[in-house]
């Protein structure tokens, strides 16, 4: 387990649950997250929902799916996000506060791509120059969140901190998500992920 991720029992459990909620979220969520795409669509000037790559389990490439809070066109943004971003709509503002904008990630939890909890799809460039060890987290799928998510939770305001963004991210930030997401798969239960599941909630509301 410590270099091949999860196990058999471990992998049908996490997909099980996978399967089970995102079809319950998205019943619940459909009808709110086409409005939300609406607004969004008003707000920004172009289509609410938008896609871009990231690299998934094994560094296969994935469409992940978002609701658009940026004027600019996100699907080339794939740097450095920073609080006070001024591409950023007052709608786009209230999607991101309360993590709204990742809804529609609950149909590439569905699909197969993503799961409820993990570490979070990064663009390329991150976890698919991972090398050694540190492989393992390519060895699960991707989260909506996960305890490196809620640990940066507020990372656009570190970020818009640092004099240089990138270079913090690079050397402070990411190493760090790699150390907490190669704990998380090496201590990984279901309860786990249900009490990340609800950290994320209550730290949005």
């Amino acid at each position: 387990m410590k270099n091949e991720g999860l196990n058999v029992k471990q992998k049908f459990i996490k997909r099980s649950f996978d399967i089970v909620f995102s079809i319950i979220g998205l019943a619940v969520f459909g009808i709110p997250i086409l409005i939300l795409i609406l607004l969004a669509t008003f707000s920004t000037g172009k289509f609410g929902l938008f896609k871009q790559e990231r690299i998934g389990k094994e560094a296969a490439i994935f469409n992940m799916y978002k609701i658009r809070s940026m004027k600019s066109e996100e699907g080339s943004d794939l740097s450095i996000t920073v609080a006070g971003d001024k591409r950023i709509t007052g709608f786009g503002k209230f999607l991101r506060k309360f993590k709204l904008d990742e809804l529609p990630q609950l149909f590439n939890v569905l699909t197969g791509n993503m799961s409820f909890v993990g570490p979070r799809p990064d663009v390329k460039g991150y976890a698919d120059q991972l090398n050694g060890k540190d492989r393992i987290i390519l060895k699960v799928k991707p989260g909506i969140t996960g305890p490196a998510t809620i640990r940066f939770k507020n990372e656009e305001e570190i970020l818009a901190k640092q004099q240089d963004p990138k270079k913090y991210n690079d050397e402070v930030i990411w190493p760090e998500k790699v150390r907490i997401n190669i704990q998380y798969i090496e201590n990984w239960t279901l309860w786990k992920d249900i009490k990340y599941i609800f950290k994320t909630i209550f730290k949005s509301l």
